[in-house]
């Protein structure tokens, strides 16, 4: 079902990659983004975000803040930064965070597999981010971003990714958040071929990066439009990913800070909150499981469990569903958590003491602790065709920016 195919990355030399790599663009605001950037030449940023090279007053829609990336982009070939491979390979990524490793395939997938939905979505994107990034990927010719795929492994490529991981690495480096990030290339035409036919028969999701697939999709659909002599094989057709077995994968909560009570005092709130949930005091800050939420309120954590049968339905059965239905919007008239901006989200890497913190300050109201959201449950989900509500899952580590970028 899936289409992969190996490409020709664009990518830094060996001494320059520790200094290269960043985060994603959308997981870092552009005030800090620029001093990082401004103390680092050779910092992804100046490419992924190149507002940071422009006065602080731009609009970071405006059209020369993409136009700056491409002469940023640019630039880092000229001085020898980043180089592109001679042949097309595919690549191996390894993150390990506290002692947990997971690998994945860095590789080309069609947009017709995004288009036909053989590429499953969970989560809705928005007009403004989507052209955002079809702006950035255009004007640039190149995809900056890796999409996040997932797969359900049944233990039939093991052998590929073990065959693979006997290279050498052409990166081996521990950032200062404490990740390890290591790049291998698969570089044997035999071992690229078996990748490749192992993945036809797999339906891949996304984990994380919708607007970049989507994005990838925008501009290869344009970009056929414009070219009369359009083959199939040109490289807009495809977009950079990176592809990871599902049972490696880690999704950490995605919990919530309110700033007030929607003008009802603490025992109103507490009140009405016990018509639907059975309220306890307790002593921990994260639940034990699926169904239990945690809340802080007034300097005490609560367990809060439903009095209501919960539904079996792939979206209706999620935690932050069932927050949302019955707590956020009846109680706390939060009815579109994307827009209300009396909500925050904070994710689980922050850990609960974080929501605590934050209640403490005064500047939020009430704080609820969720189970996080299971790899299966997000394929359930993409499987039903359903979307999630938005800031379901928080995937930990993030991947790196600016190890390998897809020229198109």
């Amino acid at each position: 079902m899936a289409t992969i195919k190996e490409f020709r990355g664009l990518r830094p030399t060996p001494e320059a990659a520790p200094r290269v790599a960043e985060l994603p663009y959308d997981v870092i605001d552009s005030p800090e983004a620029r001093i990082i950037a401004g103390g680092n030449p050779d910092s992804y940023f100046h490419i992924s975000k190149p507002e940071v090279d422009l006065p602080e007053a731009i609009d970071h829609y405006d059209r020369a803040v993409y136009e700056k990336g491409r002469d940023n982009l640019q630039e880092f070939i000229r001085r020898g930064t980043l180089f592109e491979e001679k042949e097309p390979l595919l690549y191996l990524y390894t993150l390990i965070m506290l002692g947990r490793a997971q690998t994945g395939l860095v590789a080309c997938v069609s947009i017709d597999d995004y288009i036909q939905n053989r590429v499953k979505k969970h989560e809705l994107t928005r007009e403004d981010k989507e052209k955002d990034r079809s702006n950035h990927i255009n004007i640039l010719s190149a995809q900056t971003g890796l999409v996040f795929l997932l797969y359900r492994e049944d233990g039939s490529k093991k052998n590929l990714f073990q065959e693979a991981m006997k290279a050498a690495p052409l990166y081996d480096f521990t950032t200062p958040d404490g990740i390890g990030h290591t790049i291998r290339a698969i570089t044997d035409p035999a071992l690229i071929a078996s990748f490749k036919k192992s993945f036809r028969d797999v339906t891949l999701y996304i984990a994380d990066g919708h607007h970049r697939a989507a994005s990838s999709v925008n501009v290869g659909l344009e970009r056929r439009k414009s070219h009369p002599a359009h083959r199939g094989d040109e490289e807009y057709n495809y977009f950079l990913s990176v592809i990871f077995p599902h049972d490696q994968l880690k999704i950490l909560p995605y919990n919530r800070v309110i700033r007030d009570l929607n003008n009802h005092t603490r025992e109103e709130f507490l009140t009405r909150l016990g018509e639907k949930y059975q309220i306890q005091k307790t002593d921990r800050d994260v639940p034990n499981g699926k169904g239990e939420i945690c809340m802080y309120f007034n300097g005490d954590w609560y367990s809060l469990t439903p009095k209501f049968p919960v539904s079996d339905d792939a979206i209706e059965s999620l935690d932050v569903k069932i927050l949302q239905e019955n707590v956020l919007a009846p109680l706390l008239n939060i009815q579109d958590p994307r827009k209300d901006k009396r909500i925050d989200f904070i994710g689980g890497i922050k850990g609960p003491g974080e929501l605590k913190k934050l209640v403490d300050s005064g500047q939020y109201a009430v704080a609820f602790s969720l189970f996080p959201t299971s790899v299966e449950d997000l394929i359930r989900v993409s499987d039903s065709g359903g979307i999630m509500p938005p800031k379901s899952t928080w995937f930990e580590p993030k991947l790196r920016s600016g190890f390998i970028t897809h020229l198109i």
